[in-house]
């Protein structure tokens, strides 16, 4: 029997926050006269930290720095490996992570402040390293569109990965970023099929939106690729040769993958839905992902954690490859313009009052 999900929301819990010293359970469920989750409401709270660029450190994330104006998605893909880090802050990694959202609206000003250090060497600053930086409550406070700004003032070369629509609105500043070869944006698209994107992404644009979004980006002018991520074995696998060619039709020049790994409290956050969303194939489901990682759901082991290993990893990577050449062919990658970069007279006046 197949349970009905809770409305809009990936996760379907709240799991337990390994730094907590207590948990809320429900051990006796026949003596409650409601339900224990009932209407998940979005909380935004307010950040201001001290830094904003984090040095990425990893051998499997093709990024150098990143910027991450938010924490926490609304977006509320079940599958995120982000909803481990919003634990730092006190919240679960279930339904906390997709409700109670941090903004942090200093974040342009640390930005430019870091590009004006004398040790700063021009660098792709990767925005969404960790969530959506176009979730919906961008539109309200519009800390992308400012950190596009900086970018732009500074000409430093800027990374984008994305599933929402919203990243249409700031194409003026995208366009600007692109002559002087300063930005590439990926989108993110995991299936075609809206019966899954519904359950796996809840909150997230449609798939033939983010088809649409390749279009309009790509005939802007602006470098734009498909993440096919994450591939889920025995769920989406079977659909990555549609989503290559759709986005190469709509214009995607190059594309990228990563297999699924549930690390932390996403491997009880995604063995739960998995099993109210699919309970057919659960089971088969979590089997082949197992199979990817050592027999392991969670992976984290560099080199093997992203792409897996083992007979269904290795025909998941033989397939996005003989696909993307198929329909994309053996293009070079993207090269950011680094020599563009120059601190504004403007902005050098200001910081040294302030010092």
């Amino acid at each position: 029997m197949q349970i009905e999900l809770i409305k809009g929301r990936g996760s379907q819990l709240n799991t337990l926050n390994r730094f907590s010293k207590y948990e809320t359970v429900t051990e006796f469920m026949e003596g409650l006269d409601e339900p224990l989750i009932q209407e998940v409401r979005t909380q935004v709270f307010l950040d201001y930290p001290k830094k904003i660029v984090n040095k990425i450190d990893s051998p499997d994330v093709g990024m150098q720095f990143s910027v991450n104006p938010y924490q926490g998605c609304e977006h509320g893909c079940v599958y995120c490996y982000a909803r481990n880090t919003h634990e730092f802050w006190g919240f679960s990694a279930g339904l906390d992570f997709e409700s109670k959202l941090i903004a942090k609206p200093n974040a342009p000003q640390l930005l430019a402040q870091a590009f004006e250090h004398k040790n700063w060497k021009p660098s792709v600053i990767s925005l969404s390293g960790n969530t959506d930086c176009y979730q919906p409550i961008e539109r309200k406070y519009q800390i992308t569109r400012k950190l596009l700004e900086v970018c732009l003032e500074y000409k430093n070369p800027v990374g984008i990965i994305t599933k929402n629509q919203l990243v249409l609105r700031d194409i003026d500043l995208l366009k600007q970023l692109a002559e002087h070869q300063l930005v590439q944006v990926y989108v993110t698209i995991t299936s075609l099929d809206e019966t899954i994107r519904q359950k796996l992404e809840p909150r997230t644009t449609t798939y033939v939106n983010r088809l649409k979004i390749i279009e309009q980006l790509t005939a802007a002018g602006i470098p734009c690729g498909v993440m096919v991520a994450p591939i889920i074995p025995g769920l989406t696998n079977y659909g990555i040769a549609n989503v290559v060619e759709a986005a190469t039709n709509a214009g995607a020049f190059t594309a990228g993958y990563t297999i699924l790994r549930l690390n932390g409290s996403v491997e009880a956050l995604f063995t739960d839905w998995v099993f109210k969303a699919f309970p057919d194939g659960a089971k088969k489901i979590l089997k082949q992902v197992a199979e990817c990682h050592g027999g392991k759901l969670n992976d984290s082991r560099y080199g093997k954690r992203m792409k897996g290993e083992g007979k269904i990893a290795d025909s998941i990577r033989q397939l996005f490859l003989a696909t993307r050449t198929k329909y994309m062919g053996l293009k070079p990658a993207y090269e950011f313009n680094v020599s563009a970069f120059k601190r504004p007279e403007l902005r050098l006046s200001q910081f040294r009052l302030w010092e």
